[in-house]
Formats: C-alpha cells, structure tokens, sequence
C-alpha cells in the first residue's frame, strides 16, 4: 500500500500526540512543545509560520513532520519536528515525509534546509537518517539541551 503525504487536519491530532508520546527519543517536555508547534498551525495554518505534513498507510495517520521558514533569512526553511510511528519505521514513511517537505521548500523558493539535533547515543539512528538524505553536520554547541547533551546543526543545499 502506498503511503499518503497531505497537510495535517485537526482530526490528526490525537493519532501524532500518540506517535510522539511512543518515540523513545523525545522527552515528556519536548512533547509538550511538539503539541504547542501543532496547536498553532491548526489554529492558524497560514500564520502560524508552520507548516505540517502527515503520513498515511490504510487511512491510518503514521507520521509526520514540521517545517517552516526561518525569520529574517532568505530562503531558509527548519525542519523542527518529525516522527514515524514506531511499528511503521524502517517502511519509506519519514523518507516520503522528508522529500514532500523539500519539494514544499524548493517550490517556494527554499535554498537551505536546517536540522538541529541531540547528541544522545538514542539520537544515533535520527542522525544517520539525516545524513542518508544529504544534510551535512556543519556543527556542534556543547552541553546545549544539558551537559553532555549537544546540540548538532545538519544543512542541506536545495537545488
């Protein structure tokens, strides 16, 4: 079955709150602000400055992922948040998200597409998948989330 890319619905919600409640990697804390991130663009899609992508299989909402432009830059586009159910990893679901987000991104003039990422050995996976998809680790701020905890800035050039 083929996954399903599309702009998230209010309906969405309790399906990704429970994918990020399920990620090992993301804190009770970091959740929290997950949901915050979609409570805006649900409440103002166009002027919030997020934009949110859902995954489908079976009409079954299994990921998604966060973006946005980066204020007071040129076509520079974050990417803050992305999961994949668990039980549905290592199928296509986050490289689909993935390509869907830079299409977006180039389609409105996107030139650099930013990560920020932990250094925690549970981040191991996360960062190979990014670096699988083209982003460079162009640096490192120590002890950022919390001592032994840096955080890793990834870049890719879109083209």
């Amino acid at each position: 079955m083929a996954t399903r890319i599309r702009k998230m619905a209010k309906r969405d919600k309790a399906s990704l709150m429970s994918i990020l409640r399920d990620t090992p990697e993301f804190t009770p804390p970091e959740v929290v602000i997950a949901e915050e991130l979609i409570d805006s663009y649900l409440d103002d899609p166009i002027g919030s400055g997020y934009r949110i992508l859902v995954a489908e299989e079976a009409s079954s909402v299994c990921g998604y992922i966060c973006y946005g432009p980066t204020p007071l830059t040129q076509g520079t586009w974050d990417l803050y948040w992305a999961a994949v159910s668990r039980k549905m990893r290592g199928k296509g679901i986050g490289k689909a998200l993935w390509e869907k987000a830079e299409d977006d991104i180039k389609d409105d003039g996107g030139r650099l597409a930013v990560i920020e990422t932990s250094s925690k050995p549970n981040y191991e996976q996360t960062r190979r998948f990014h670096e699988s998809r083209g982003y460079e680790n162009v640096g490192r701020i120590a002890d950022f989330y919390s001592p032994g905890d840096d955080m890793l800035i990834y870049v890719k050039r879109l083209k």
